[in-house]
């Protein structure tokens, strides 16, 4: 799973969305976009990444409410979810965290060139997990 992870972006600012997945793709990792909401939604329960990058503030559906629905389905529940996004209210965090998001990040507290060692951070997390699952099954 290492760097062919396929890591799906949510961001609907095309600047951005350009910009991570271009970073992405130069560290290895396989990458497809969405733009708004419902897009992303779609390419979740599609695709099923093996880790997505998701915006809060999206058009159509905003990212809280594909984070609800990701975790309603038995196929995308465990496919974990980076936050990455301009709300860094407390409040925000706490919701995205709860919703079931392994991680939240604040867009600009966060260098660009940072990650790539994110997402290898949480794909790692998963990793281990389905082992520790394999394990106790064994």
């Amino acid at each position: 799973m290492e760097n062919t992870a396929k890591i799906l972006v949510i961001e609907d600012d095309k600047f951005l969305n350009k910009l991570y997945t271009d970073q992405l793709r130069r560290e290895g990792f396989e990458v497809s976009m969405a733009i708004s909401g419902d897009e992303g939604l779609n390419k979740v329960m599609n695709e099923k990444p093996d880790l997505v990058i998701l915006d809060i503030v999206l058009p159509h559906k905003n990212g809280f409410d594909i984070l609800s629905e990701m975790k309603l389905h038995a196929h995308t529940k465990n496919i974990p979810v980076v936050i990455l996004t301009n709300l860094g209210q407390d409040s925000d965090i706490k919701t995205g965290l709860d919703l079931g998001a392994v991680g939240y990040l604040v867009k600009t507290d966060f260098p660009i060139t940072k990650l790539g060692v994110e997402v290898r951070k949480y794909l790692a997390m998963k990793q281990k997990k389905q082992e520790d699952i394999g394990a106790a099954r064994s």
